[in-house]
C-alpha cells in the first residue's frame, strides 16, 4: 500500500470511528436541516474545511455548514455589525482580533467537552470564551539560496535583523498592519527591555538599529516570495506554516527560530452570542476541536493542531514536532494591553518608522 493510501485509510478509519461515536452519543440526525454560517479567512483554510471537516459535521447533525469569507478584520465587523441580531453562529479570528471580540461581547462561553480539556492550555482563551483551533507562531524566516551563496549562518536572534551584513536586505512587515510586524517589533522592544506595555525602549532603539537595514516595509506577506525571488529580501518575520507553503511554491526559504522566542500565533474560534442555533453552534465548536477534524486540516491545509491527540502523517508529523519543540520557547503575548494602546503605536509607528 502506498503512502498515499495509507494516508487515505487513515483519514476515511478516523472518519468511521468520529461518526459511529458521535452518532451513538447523539442519535440519529434531525429530519430538519439547520443551517450554519461561519466566518473564516477564505483560499486554503476555507477549502480544507469546506472539503474534509464540514462533510462529517453536516452527515452527523443533519446540518449545512456555510462559510463566510474574509480577513479577522472583516469578520469582527460583520459581527458587531449584527451584533442584536447574528447572521453568524461561529467565526475564527486571530487571537488578538479574537480578544477584541470577547471584550465587545461578542462571544459565547464555549461549554466543558472531552475535545475542549484536549488542547493545549495555551489554546483556551480566558475564561473559554474562545479556543484555539490552529497553532502557530512568527520566528524568522530567510532567503535559503542567499545564505548559502553569500556563506551566512541561519538566523539564531530577533537582534539578527540589525547585523550590518543585512543592510538593504532586510524586509519588515508594518507593525500598524500585520501580526507578523507586531510581534517582530515587540520582540525587538523586550530585548531592549521593554514590555507589552511599554514600547518606548523599541521606539527609540529602531532607527539605529534595524531601521538601516530595511529595504521595505510591507502592509502584509503577500510579495515576500517575489522577493526573495528577485534576491531583494534576506530576512523577515513569519511562521513556520507560511514558510512551509512558500516551499511547496519552490520559494527557498527557511524557518529559524529565534532564541529569545517566538511569538505564539493562534487562529481561535468563538460560538457568537445569542445567534440562532446556540446548542448546534456549540455542537460545532466542539467538533473542530476533535482529534478528526484537526488531523484533516493539518493534512489538507496545513493548519497545525492545538489538539495534541490529532493524528499526523508525512510532512504534517515533521511540522508537528517542530512546532511541539518550539513550543517550549514561546512568547504568549499580552493582548488586552497590545490592544488598548496599539492605535496609538500604530499612529507613532506611521509617522515616526514608516514615515
Amino acid at each position: 500500500m502506498s503512502r498515499t493510501q495509507k494516508t487515505f485509510s487513515l483519514r476515511r478509519t478516523l472518519l468511521g470511528a468520529a461518526a459511529v461515536s458521535l452518532l451513538a452519543a447523539t442519535g440519529a440526525a434531525s429530519a430538519q436541516t439547520k443551517t450554519l454560517y461561519i466566518g473564516m479567512n477564505g483560499g486554503t483554510m476555507e477549502k480544507a474545511y469546506t472539503q474534509y471537516v464540514f462533510p462529517a459535521f453536516e452527515k452527523l447533525y443533519g446540518a449545512k455548514v456555510v462559510v463566510v469569507p474574509g480577513t479577522s478584520s472583516d469578520i469582527l465587523a460583520k459581527a458587531q455589525a449584527n451584533k442584536d441580531r447574528p447572521q453568524m453562529h461561529v467565526m475564527f479570528l486571530d487571537d488578538g482580533i479574537m480578544v477584541r471580540a470577547i471584550g465587545m461581547g461578542l462571544c459565547q462561553k464555549q461549554k466543558p467537552n472531552p475535545s475542549l480539556a484536549e488542547i493545549y492550555p495555551a489554546a483556551r482563551f480566558k475564561d473559554d470564551m474562545a479556543s484555539g483551533v490552529s497553532l502557530g507562531m512568527t520566528g524568522l524566516a530567510y532567503n535559503a539560496k542567499m545564505f548559502k551563496e553569500k556563506g551566512w549562518a541561519a538566523p539564531t536572534s530577533w537582534m539578527d535583523l540589525a547585523d550590518p551584513k543585512f543592510k538593504g536586505k532586510v524586509v519588515f512587515q508594518s507593525m500598524s498592519s500585520s501580526s507578523f510586524g507586531l510581534h517582530g517589533f515587540l520582540m525587538f522592544n523586550r530585548i531592549q527591555g521593554g514590555n507589552d506595555k511599554n514600547v518606548e525602549p523599541g521606539f527609540k532603539a529602531w532607527p539605529n538599529t534595524i531601521g538601516p537595514n530595511v529595504l521595505e516595509y510591507i502592509p502584509s506577506s503577500a510579495k515576500l516570495s517575489e522577493m526573495v525571488q528577485t534576491g531583494e529580501a534576506a530576512i523577515f518575520p513569519l511562521t513556520p506554516t507560511a514558510v512551509a507553503a512558500l516551499k511547496v511554491k519552490g520559494i527557498p526559504v527557511e524557518y529559524a527560530p529565534p532564541k529569545e522566542g517566538a511569538v505564539v500565533l493562534m487562529v481561535g474560534q468563538c460560538v457568537i452570542a445569542n445567534n440562532s442555533e446556540p446548542e448546534l453552534s456549540q455542537k460545532l465548536a466542539e467538533f473542530l476541536l476533535s482529534p478528526l477534524a484537526q488531523a484533516n486540516v493539518l493534512q489538507y491545509g496545513a493548519q497545525i493542531p492545538t489538539n495534541p491527540k490529532a493524528p499526523a502523517v508525512g510532512e504534517g508529523a515533521t511540522q508537528v514536532a517542530d512546532i511541539n519543540k518550539w513550543m517550549k520557547t514561546a512568547i504568549t503575548i499580552d493582548w488586552e494591553s497590545i490592544n488598548a494602546n496599539r492605535p496609538a503605536w500604530n499612529s507613532r509607528w506611521n509617522k515616526t518608522i514608516e514615515k
